[in-house]
């Protein structure tokens, strides 16, 4: 059983990225933005993402509307949506995302946004094959 208090969770890890549980249709990761830091506008073609905010304050870019979201809110990422957050407090931002199906190598952890970029660039980090 995979089971995590969500606060506690993200608060344990100040990486930018970290996986925390992978299996065949669902991905758990906590991520860490500093003030002024964004994930990066993206989308994900083929994966929902629910994101749940524990700590900070961010504004929410998703499919064309935004919002400041704080601790306690969850966004609802639909595939195919052009997406970005932004850490707009004074300290840290916090949150874990679930992807379904899995986005991220099983394990994976990115200390920085800058070693997550080059890691997607070089296509190391890759999603396991899909389990049916």
């Amino acid at each position: 059983m995979f089971a995590i208090t969500l606060r506690e969770a993200a608060a344990a890890h100040d990486n930018f990225r970290t996986v925390l549980n992978t299996n065949g249709h669902t991905q758990i990761v906590t991520m860490t933005l500093q003030p002024g830091e964004d994930i990066g506008a993206e989308v994900h073609e083929h994966n929902d993402q629910v994101l749940i905010f524990t700590d900070g304050t961010a504004r929410a870019e998703v499919g064309g509307d935004t919002q400041e979201v704080t601790a306690g809110d969850l966004v609802v990422v639909p595939a195919g949506t052009e997406h970005n957050f932004t850490n707009v407090g004074d300290g840290k931002l916090r949150l874990l995302t679930i992807y379904a199906p899995p986005d991220h190598a099983p394990d994976t952890v990115h200390r920085t946004k800058a070693e997550a970029q080059a890691a997607e660039e070089a296509g190391i980090d890759q999603p396991p094959p899909e389990h049916d």
